[in-house]
């Protein structure tokens, strides 16, 4: 075995360029044969003084044996050397002389089943067993092999991405890329992207890195990612947010199909993300005010359109300063929403003129009222039961514009409210009872306006308490100094500390029953969730980009990934099984696909690839979603 320089020429354009190969000699009666057996490509970057070692290296693995010069091998001639001979036992034929090319696979395919010989036990003999009803050119199951000889190798993970491969099929997404325009690599690097997001979240960078050095994807797909250009990666990331409305409309329909689902609520809401690096060349990086609490950072703001279900319908994405209320009518128009359709929304985008605009519109909606003044009486109350066996008390007003104003208690919330008044008057009267001290010591201040100035902040820093506090400030006969500072709390009538726990819903949807309104507003905690899960489950933050359309096509890829994982939580949910997908994914991700090797007495070598063994618990899952317990098939080589 050895390494060839050779030159040649672009089918296409002529072009003469330099290819590398490796070649496998052996002799044909009288004369010597030489095979290719891996074009290693033009872009082959090993020194050419390292090509003898890593072909013998290549040959001990290939036949099982171990190298005595292992140790001393370069890092880089190791890791190729493995590289190689994991293709070639992927790609050998089952046995030799069997005069057909391994079956690769397409691109999501659902794998064709193992043919297994049905063979009865032998008895062990110097070599290799045979049966009549084994196929000519297939590895007999039973081999007499040197245990000692043993050893596993090529370990890739295969649980979750078997998984998610599993949800694309659901959504013939290959068909729909090719139909986009993408050619295979770039079909492959897409689910790459996608599948990466939601086994393994991070940079595109750290992708590329887990796709070829990590994961089992490319043989469940049949593509090899180590040969892949990280560009290649960056631009399948450019072609999905090209593409973005077409697979939006695309996976919402099939969802629609799968599921059932009717189209009569959108949930809506807005969220953000912080960049690394000051992104000055990104137009959306702007300062604003971070839900994660890094308004440090430059801010690109994500808007999402739910389905009642959870499923996305629209995204779109806006300065990290973007004003909730202006993103409303551009996310909703062209939605192609039916007639009464209703949205729910959170209070800061409901403002009088959505309202107005979503009326003319002719939607529905449910959102929080901005409403100060509260009045609830549970003496008039309903109850309610939410999912959690909590009792939510419900009372139910009409407004001057005919409106339905829900007011809303429970007693968590209410338990919760009052540990934040407490908290917050506690923090008012100990900064009242500083300023109060002061007037008193040998060096504090009685100056009237430094007084006022510390007041004002006090009250400022506290303001959910000051409202319910009269402080008085006296002075002496000058006006020049602070004498004494007193204070009585009061309750402000119809606030919130007036009626802890309680929150309102204004709607129109005056024909709906008190329970049925308030179960459609509880499904904006779904979205919520779905944020939550962007956030934390799927890598949409941070951002490491600095151009535009890799910023928008990174958030992109985990708003697709969401999807799949959403498809399989439902499918599970129905089945009982209501766990996050962080648990489902550390369940999924135990499950290797790793190849065994051991020598025959003959000296030959037997290469067996397969999974490991699914957990009972993934069992469970896997059952479930109807997965191959052992995916990508059981892959057998005799060398």
């Amino acid at each position: 075995m050895f390494i060839r320089r050779t030159q040649t020429r672009n089918r296409v354009s002529g072009e003469p360029y330099v290819t590398h190969r490796l070649v496998h000699s052996v002799r044909a009666g009288n004369a010597i044969k030489q095979t290719t057996l891996l074009n290693l490509g033009s872009h082959f970057d090993l020194a050419q003084e390292h090509w003898p070692a890593l072909a013998r290296r290549v040959d001990e693995l290939l036949l099982g044996q171990r190298s005595m010069r292992d140790a001393t091998l370069p890092e880089q001639v190791q890791a190729f050397a493995q590289r190689f001979a994991a293709q070639i036992i992927a790609r050998k034929p089952a046995a030799p002389g069997s005069g057909s090319a391994p079956t690769v696979p397409a691109v999501l395919a659902a794998p064709a089943p193992a043919k297994v010989p049905n063979l009865r036990p032998n008895k062990p003999t110097n070599g290799p067993t045979s049966s009549p009803s084994r196929k000519a050119g297939e590895v007999d199951r039973y081999q007499e092999v040197d245990l000692d000889s043993l050893e596993l190798v090529n370990p890739r993970s295969v649980g979750v991405e078997h998984a998610a491969l599993s949800a694309m099929r659901q959504y013939a997404l290959q068909d729909k890329l090719a139909e986009l325009g993408l050619n295979r690599a770039q079909i492959a690097a897409a689910v790459g992207n996608i599948v990466a997001r939601m086994a393994q979240p991070c940079s595109e960078l750290a992708t590329y890195a887990w796709l070829k050095d990590t994961s089992a994807l490319g043989e469940l797909i049949g593509y090899d990612f180590e040969k892949m250009d990280l560009n290649r990666l960056y631009r399948a990331s450019d072609a999905l947010y090209k593409h973005r409305e077409a697979l939006q409309d695309h996976l919402f329909g099939r969802a629609r199909s799968m599921f059932g689902l009717g189209q009569t609520i959108t949930l809506y809401d807005l969220t953000n993300t912080y960049f690394e690096g000051v992104a000055a060349a990104v137009t959306k990086a702007k300062r604003g005010h971070s839900k994660e609490c890094r308004s440090d950072c430059p801010l690109v703001t994500l808007a999402m359109a739910l389905d009642a279900s959870g499923f996305v319908r629209r995204v779109q994405f806006f300065a990290g300063n973007a004003s909730e209320p202006t993103t409303l009518k551009g996310m909703l128009t062209g939605l192609d929403a039916a007639p009464g359709a209703t949205v729910v929304m959170d209070a800061g985008i409901a403002t009088e003129a959505n309202l107005k605009w979503l009326r003319e519109q002719g939607y529905h909606y449910v959102v929080v009222s901005k409403l100060r003044e509260r009045q609830f009486d549970p003496a008039l109350a309903t109850e309610v039961q939410s999912a959690g066996e909590v009792t939510i008390k419900l009372q139910r007003v009409l407004d001057a514009q005919g409106h339905v104003l829900l007011y809303c208690h429970s007693s968590a919330r209410e338990e919760k409210d009052r540990a934040i008044d407490t908290a917050k008057a506690s923090g008012l009267e100990a900064a009242l009872a500083k300023l109060q001290a002061t007037l008193t010591k040998p060096r504090g201040t009685q100056d009237v306006a430094t007084i006022m100035q510390r007041l004002g902040r006090a009250k400022q820093r506290f303001a959910r308490a000051a409202q319910h506090y009269e402080i008085t400030v006296a002075t002496d006969p000058d006006g020049k100094r602070v004498t004494a500072i007193t204070w009585v709390k009061r309750i402000k009538p119809g606030s919130a500390a007036a009626h802890p726990g309680v929150y309102c819903l204004r709607t129109t949807l005056v024909d709906q029953d008190n329970a049925t309104l308030w179960r459609t507003y509880i499904m904006l905690t779904e979205l919520e969730s779905v944020f939550r899960s962007l956030k934390t489950d799927l890598g949409l933050r941070p951002v490491f980009h600095q151009i535009d359309r890799r910023v928008e096509g990174h958030l992109f890829i985990s708003v697709l990934a969401y999807h799949f994982v959403h498809t399989l939580r439902l499918q599970l949910k129905a089945q009982g099984i209501h766990d996050s997908w962080n648990t489902l994914r550390q369940t999924l991700s135990i499950q290797r696909r790793v190849t065994v090797t051991m020598q025959r007495r003959d000296g030959r070598a037997v290469h067996v690839r397969k999974a490991t063994r699914p957990k009972p618990r993934h069992q469970t899952l896997g059952a479930i979603l109807k997965l191959d317990p052992n995916p990508g098939q059981t892959h057998r080589v005799l060398i």
